[in-house]
């Protein structure tokens, strides 16, 4: 099944059979920011994209939503030139015992060679967690596979860190490592905070995206903290704001060291800097420019640099299609009479839990020179799992023809249902051709499972 991106699941029908009618143009079918429509938690296939804004420069064609990874949540992703697409999501079950710190729940790990047509799973090697694909992968020009898990753990000694690193040669048909890895990270501090659950989280965490350079050199984000790192998240004082920083290798991966600190700002949103994904761009006048898209538990924010990353610009706020999740006044009479957690009523009272979110953001440059992003926008902040009904709720993909610098063209993927707001997205074989990756559901909800769909995109001359 294929559609364009429109406003209405009740069309469904007449798009199937006018796909390539429904082309973007400059009129807006987003519903109001106040528009509200009963929740539900949606079985796959029952998400239709529909447009926020747009101007008539692009046309979509959205292939069938498809289960990836059944029971999976916050998928992340990697696509290798022969097509392979591999999709890993965090499920259900508890991960095998292991002294080196992991995530509290096992990862499942699935894989298409067939154009997303199919999907089959990879198991685990017995007793081992296998690589948190959430620290990145990338397929080198020399047609190695080469994967970080997400957490750096403390060395042995000081300002030092060590990761894991895995790779492939046959496609990944077979995965080799880990491997331990050091990172140079001076004034790096392992001890600083406790995680967003009030655990120990005795690590910096790599996240989203590795980068090979024209010169051979690799480079990654990691978000965490140094000893200057010292203010508390507005929701969990245990947990100190963090930052986020750039590390290099010059020998594939082998070893990284720090090369600068991207942002930084204890006023920040409610996180401080965290969760990056970082592009370079190759085409228009900033070639050469790296972009990186950064949450703060509240609004977006990027920053660039010219340099190859030493110096990056002052972080800015990036809103999309005027999602400003400041902007309470358009839900608060709707969750007037309803109570976050705490049972503390969400109003004008209670601003800090009544304010959105946005978070996670993916970031890619396709072949063509087109920049595609992909966000989730939680409203309100906390209690969008309690109350998931509000058409701004959900996930989104945005686009951008003049190399970041405007996003006229925005699509709501998911609108007031149930998800943990977390996508992936990448560029498949064929040009302009882009897999996109979610999740339906939430922790303790059934059901629940990662998705994805194929995504056509045409730019009109």
């Amino acid at each position: 099944m294929e559609i364009n991106a429109t406003g209405s699941s009740s069309r469904r029908n007449f798009l199937q059979k006018t796909a390539l009618l429904a082309a973007l143009t400059p009129k807006q079918w987003g519903r109001s920011a106040a528009e509200t429509e009963p929740a539900s938690l949606v079985e796959p296939g029952e998400n239709v994209p529909e447009m926020v804004e747009a101007d008539g420069r692009l046309r979509l064609r959205f292939g069938e939503e498809k289960v990836i990874v059944p029971k999976g949540l916050q998928p992340f992703m990697l696509v290798t030139k022969t097509g392979a697409i591999i999709v890993q999501a965090q499920l259900p079950e508890k991960p095998f015992p292991s002294p080196r710190m992991h995530y509290e729940r096992a990862m499942g790990t699935y894989i298409s060679r067939d154009d997303a047509n199919t999907w089959t799973n990879i198991p685990l090697k017995p007793g081992e967690n296998g690589v948190n694909l959430e620290g990145g992968g990338i397929q080198l020009k020399d047609g190695t596979l080469v994967a970080l898990d997400t957490y750096i753990v403390p060395g042995k000694k000081e300002g030092q860190g060590m990761g894991q690193l895995y790779t492939s040669r046959d496609d990944w048909q077979t995965l080799g490592g880990p491997v331990d890895v050091p990172f140079d990270l001076p004034g790096a501090d392992f001890y600083a905070s406790k995680d967003d659950g009030g655990h120990p989280h005795e690590a910096q965490r790599l996240h989203r995206r590795i980068l090979e350079m024209p010169n051979g050199d690799l480079l990654t984000t990691y978000y965490g903290w140094t000893k200057e790192d010292r203010t508390p998240s507005t929701y969990m004082a245990s947990m100190m704001k963090t930052r986020v920083l750039l590390v290099r290798s010059t020998d594939k991966g082998k070893h990284w060291k720090q090369v600068s600190t991207i942002a930084v700002g204890p006023d920040i949103g409610t996180e401080g800097l965290d969760e990056p994904v970082i592009a370079r761009i190759s085409k228009g006048p900033n070639a050469g420019r790296l972009l990186c898209f950064m949450r703060t538990g509240r609004e977006l924010r990027e920053s660039f640099s010219d340099d190859n990353g030493a110096t990056w610009s002052a972080h800015q706020p990036r809103i999309f299609a005027g999602l400003d999740i400041y902007r309470t006044e358009l839900w608060v009479d709707w969750l007037r009479n309803k109570t976050d957690s705490k049972g503390k009523p969400l109003d004008e009272g209670n601003p800090d839990e009544l304010r959105g979110a946005v978070v996670d953001p993916d970031l890619i440059e396709l072949r063509s020179g087109l920049l595609v992003a992909a966000f989730g926008v939680r409203v309100p902040q906390k209690a969008c799992w309690k109350y998931p009904e509000h058409s701004w709720n959900g996930n989104y993909l945005a686009f951008s023809q003049d190399h970041g610098k405007t996003w006229p063209n925005v699509v709501r993927m998911t609108s007031g249902v149930m998800t943990t707001h977390y996508m992936a997205i990448e560029e498949m074989k064929t040009d302009n051709k882009v897999y996109v990756a979610y999740d339906l559901g939430a922790w303790g909800k059934s059901p629940r499972n990662a998705v994805g769909r194929t995504l056509e995109i045409t730019i009109k001359s």
